[in-house]
């Protein structure tokens, strides 16, 4: 199954099957292309659901597979009606498992919303509802408002199954605007799940929307190509390699963007345009009050923006406050807190007190400290690779975390570069300041907490005072090649 691994092969096959169907659509061939295509889909959904790694992360992928089966059954019946029993009328026994599967993708695809956001789905619910209410209203509009026209305000079965794909695409696009809308990462799996949910919202608008323009009903069934193609997606997106993203939490995001206040006011005028449309008086008239009403929403939506984007850059002040060191620039002790809990085995940590720094403060003052803390900081940050951590933790205390680093060909050439950095005079108002630093390393293993590591980087760095100072010590047995010092 290496092959399923692949970005784009998968989506290409698809299309080409989905081809095939739609050009035999009305033929017996088509039949059969599109139930072997639909099987291998219906398989593929059912395996890639089945190989999740725990339970909690299984669900919506079982959902999906379990909403393909539906439409599959769904699609079975309907053929077998109109191929082998022409005068039997289907409704119900197909409609059935087609409205389950709405059911059961909008089900799947809100868990995933609920698994990315975990505590921050609050915002995006209020937004996906404001959302959905204007796309209820639009497809009401659309699709059962003329049929309860033409049957003079009666609800018939008719209506009422009309009325109930509608629900069922109302239900996938709140889900898919839940999942978009909370914060995380959106790369090719979630570009992946939205197009196969845009697909089939509009081959079902097809569906509903075509007869009413005159367009036969036999020639509809060349949109079955699509429904695949759709479907495929779908399936395709829970073999993707990436598709953790979609159920995985991610870092709270308070970015309010554009778009989302461009489809926050188009919701908000849904509801008088359809007034408008539908109302009395000139059109002139109607006209004029329209543009009156998106103005006052532009103009209340740019209100609302601005205020928005306030409270976001005080709150990214804030943020950044909390994790910064104000006077060198660096992370601070709460930064690498959080870091350290997510380190693995290889990780190493550095530990560095300076040498000689209390002299320098009693004998040229505090503002000199700081000048020396300032160009400390800067030798570290130049000294270290790009994707290690420099943190200050408070008074001449410092941190480097490297992650995933090599002890012999990494950290200990580091941890010599900065013995020799911070030993080379700092000049200040015509003086020369020197200082020295006592750093002790200690490397994650696959038992080390975060405390522990802390403890030990902090008693090899104490060991190295007490050898002399200006000097690195290495915590714990040495890795190989035991040749090496525990000490430089």
């Amino acid at each position: 199954m290496a092959s399923l691994r692949t970005r784009w092969p998968l989506p290409a096959a698809a299309a080409l099957v989905s081809v095939a169907v739609a050009a035999t659509a009305e033929a017996a061939t088509g039949d059969v292309i599109y139930f072997t295509g639909y099987i291998v889909v219906c398989a593929a959904a059912w395996w890639a659901a089945l190989r999740q790694a725990g339970p909690g992360e299984r669900w919506p992928w079982l959902l999906i597979a379990v909403a393909q089966t539906f439409w599959l059954a769904g699609d079975l019946v309907s053929t077998v009606a109109f191929r082998l029993f022409p005068e039997w009328d289907p409704t119900g026994w197909m409609d059935a498992p087609w409205l389950a599967g709405y059911l059961s993708i909008g089900t799947g695809i809100m868990m995933m919303a609920r698994l990315r956001a975990r505590g921050q789905l609050r915002e995006p619910l209020l937004d996906m509802l404001t959302l959905t209410t204007a796309v209820t209203i639009g497809m009401w509009w659309l699709l059962v408002a003329p049929a309860l026209e033409e049957s003079g305000g009666r609800y018939t079965a008719g209506i009422a199954l009309d009325a109930g794909y509608m629900l069922g695409d109302v239900l996938i696009a709140a889900a898919v605007l839940l999942l978009v809308l909370s914060p995380g990462r959106r790369s090719a799996p979630t570009g992946l799940l939205v197009t196969a949910a845009c697909l089939r919202l509009v081959t079902d608008l097809g569906y509903a929307v075509l007869p009413h323009l005159g367009v036969a009903m036999e020639s509809l069934a060349s949109l079955g190509g699509l429904v695949l193609f759709g479907n495929s997606l779908m399936v395709i997106t829970a073999l993707h390699p990436g598709r953790a993203e979609l159920i995985r939490p991610n870092p709270r995001t308070r970015t309010l963007h554009p778009a989302r206040i461009v489809f926050l006011g188009l919701a908000l005028l849904t509801a008088p345009a359809v007034a408008v449309a539908q109302g009395s008086g000139p059109q002139a008239q109607r006209i004029a009050l329209l543009v009156a009403t998106v103005a006052a929403s532009a103009f209340i939506l740019a209100r609302f923006a601005g205020a928005v984007r306030e409270q976001e850059r005080a709150e990214r002040l804030l943020a950044y406050q909390a994790s910064y060191d104000p006077l060198t620039g660096l992370a601070n002790r709460r930064t690498i807190t959080g870091r350290l809990d997510a380190c693995s085995a290889g990780d190493v940590l550095l530990y560095l007190d300076l040498d000689g720094f209390k002299a320098v403060n009693d004998t040229y003052g505090h503002d000199a400290g700081d000048a020396l803390l300032v160009e400390v900081a800067r030798r570290l940050r130049a000294a270290v690779r790009e994707d290690d951590l420099v943190v200050r933790l408070g008074g001449d205390e410092f941190a480097l975390l490297c992650p995933q680093a090599s002890v012999h060909t990494d950290v200990i050439p580091l941890a010599e570069r900065v013995l020799e950095a911070i030993a080379e005079p700092i000049g200040y108002d015509g003086h020369e300041l020197r200082v020295g630093t006592s750093i002790g390393i200690a490397v994650v293993d696959e038992t080390t907490t975060p405390g522990d590591l802390v403890r030990k980087a902090d008693a090899a760095m104490y060991e190295a005072k007490r050898g002399g100072r200006g000097r690195w010590v290495l915590a714990g047995p040495p890795p190989k090649p035991a040749s090496l010092s525990l000490a430089g």
